[in-house]
């Protein structure tokens, strides 16, 4: 497995979108897409500790996360990433994006592209996503992307599996 940290942070692209790394200046425009250990940020403050959070995880191994941005326009639209169980060669895959960018294909092409990244760069042998049952948006993304469901979790959550043909790159 090659586990973070890397020695350049990978960039990831399509002909539309971007997953970068996320600057500081990013922060104050994904504020309300803040979260960390499944808590919102709820002030700019908070936003930019949990980024701090979320880079040290990095640091240590044990997480990815990008920012989502327009490939054009390098504006950050989102972000997505794998947040735990690196170490044991399963990856937690999380996204979210700003609502004014939902329902345009967006979310769809930063997964595949960071599924990709975990079965070929990290070699994850298991990549799952828990979302609330509720969270019907996220539920058809994962049934898109070929996650099925494997479990009922506390709390009115639910988790999921990516279950790949082949690992045939």
């Amino acid at each position: 497995m090659n586990l973070p940290p890397f020695n350049i942070f990978p960039t990831l692209s399509t002909e539309k979108i971007m997953l970068r790394e996320i600057l500081i200046s990013d922060i104050p425009d994904i504020v309300e897409i803040s979260f960390y250990n499944a808590k919102q940020a709820e002030n700019l403050e908070q936003a930019i500790e949990m980024h701090e959070r979320i880079n040290q995880d990095y640091r240590n191994g044990n997480s990815i996360h990008w920012g989502i941005s327009h490939r054009t326009t390098n504006k950050i639209m989102g972000t997505c990433g794998y947040y735990r169980g690196l170490e044991t060669g399963t990856g937690e895959l999380g996204c979210v994006l700003l609502p004014m960018f939902r329902g345009q294909g967006i979310m769809t092409n930063a997964m595949k592209l960071a599924i990709d990244f975990g079965l070929y760069k990290i070699e994850l042998n298991r990549i799952m996503a828990i979302t609330n049952k509720q969270n019907q948006s996220a539920i058809k993304l994962l049934d898109r992307l070929n996650f099925i469901k494997v479990d009922d979790l506390l709390n009115e959550e639910v988790e999921y599996e990516f279950k790949s043909q082949l690992k045939s790159k």
